[in-house]
């Protein structure tokens, strides 16, 4: 008796109405520098030669974790593609690079082409905001590897800094950390998340200190930190960016300092947020645990020269921020 690839559990039909489906989300990023229409094996971008003197690419892959499975339980994705846009654009932010394009993949056990609009509509939304043009990626069906519902998504950015501006190498002692505020757990830490909280909560669970549900806290999206840092790419008093995802943050800011120097963090500078509260009663989760593991309410921090900081402090203010001194470098 034959079988069809659809019967095995792939269904072509389903990925070219997917492709069709998101064309227009994809385009509304692009840029008079995107040079192919979606669909394509590869996507062309014309490259700003003419605006820098010595330009540096920088490029980083990353993932939104089982963030995911809170996706699932909500039925809700279009947060998660924005929260995969933004965690790449901080991370080559650290460099001092900004965005040019980005790629993304979805592998999943039965491709659902209103939940790929979903994400890819999350990914337009945040690539619009970053400045980046959103030019090619990959669907995946995959019975096997992943359940009928269940999906992944991988995203790639590439970005440019100048040679002489990257954020490499500057840091010294005496250095001040400067922190910004995260709307959340970003996109680290769901694992224990979500073993402390669904075991006693559902995800539609009202939670009056966090004024939302379980579901609707775990959701929100991880900022994106280029608008705010951007002015302040070109001053010198800026020495280095720390992205704080796994690892908190000691082991995210240990990244872009030298070998012979440490961390002088002063955790009384800020109060938790109340999600990260919320889990570390729930789960009786140790302090020292908790530091490794989340953000603890500080998505990014700035490096600076210590004369500088009341400078760049009110740069940050001017743009809506609340910067708070979390601690030097010893």
């Amino acid at each position: 008796m034959a079988v069809s690839y659809k019967e095995a559990g792939v269904d072509i039909e389903a990925g070219e109405q997917a492709v069709r489906d998101i064309k227009s989300l994809v385009k509304q990023t692009y840029t008079p520098r995107v040079l192919t229409e979606l669909g394509l094996f590869g996507g062309c971008y014309t490259f700003p030669v003419k605006d820098y003197h010595e330009p540096v690419l920088v490029a980083s892959t990353d993932g939104v974790g089982t963030k995911l499975m809170v996706a699932n339980l909500m039925d809700r994705h279009n947060t998660v593609g924005q929260c995969l846009v933004n965690h790449c654009v901080n991370d080559i932010l650290t460099t001092g690079a900004r965005p040019l394009f980005f790629q993304d993949y979805i592998g999943t056990g039965k491709l659902q082409p209103e939940v790929v609009r979903e994400i890819i509509s999350g990914m337009s939304t945040a690539c619009r905001e970053n400045g980046c043009a959103l030019i090619g990626g990959e669907m995946a069906e995959m019975p096997g590897i992943y359940n009928a519902k269940d999906y992944d998504l991988v995203g790639t950015i590439v970005g440019v800094v100048e040679r002489e501006q990257i954020l490499i190498g500057r840091v010294k002692k005496g250095d001040i950390l400067i922190g910004l505020p995260s709307t959340g757990l970003h996109t680290n830490g769901y694992s224990l998340a979500r073993k402390v909280l669904l075991s006693k909560y559902t995800v539609n669970d009202f939670i009056p200190e966090l004024n939302t549900t379980i579901g609707d806290a775990l959701l929100t999206v991880h900022r994106s930190y280029l608008q705010v840092i951007e002015p302040l790419l070109t001053d010198p008093a800026l020495h280095a960016l720390s992205h704080i995802t796994g690892g908190g943050i000691v082991g995210n800011t240990r990244r872009v300092i030298p070998e012979n120097l440490t961390l002088k963090i002063n955790w009384q500078a800020w109060s938790h947020p109340p999600i990260f509260q919320l889990i570390q009663r729930t789960g009786e989760i140790d302090e020292s645990e908790m530091r490794h593991v989340f953000n603890l309410g500080i998505g990014m921090i700035l490096l600076c020269d210590s004369p500088s900081v009341g400078k760049i402090s009110q740069t940050l203010r001017n743009a809506g921020e609340k910067p708070i001194v979390v601690g030097e470098i010893i």
